[in-house]
């Protein structure tokens, strides 16, 4: 496997992914970073102006949440919602609240607004 092959679970703070109304308010966007020592997915959910941001990966399979681009939704925006397996996910912190992982969460990827653009922030201890 090749340096740019590799899956990485966290980002630098710091990157500029998009203006905030580039998501439309209660809905999610995938983004995929291309680093040197590999490649980050993760997807950010907006709530005004406020973003949730997570790494793209289900917490009981491995698999990434969504079969289609930016689809990590359920159909009436409650829930974050693995397409492969049906878990369901608070949209505030990830927290699987139906399915096959109940109690576990999908990993959170910090973000922040500043200036009106989505960026990633500090990773919390």
């Amino acid at each position: 496997m090749s340096d740019s092959d590799t899956r990485l679970f966290a980002t630098p703070a710091g990157v500029r992914l998009c203006p905030i109304d580039q998501i439309a308010d209660g809905k999610a966007r995938n983004f995929v970073l291309q680093m040197r020592a590999g490649r980050f997915h993760g997807f950010a959910v907006r709530d005004g102006d406020h973003v949730a941001g997570f790494v793209d990966q289900c917490p009981h399979a491995g698999l990434p949440l969504a079969q289609q681009l930016d689809d990590y939704l359920t159909p009436d925006g409650s829930h974050i919602r693995c397409s492969w397996h049906g878990a369901l996910f608070r949209r505030d912190d990830g927290v699987c609240v139906g399915g096959p992982c109940v109690g576990q969460r999908v990993a959170p990827w910090p973000l922040a607004i500043a200036d009106g653009w989505i960026v990633t922030a500090a990773q919390s201890d």
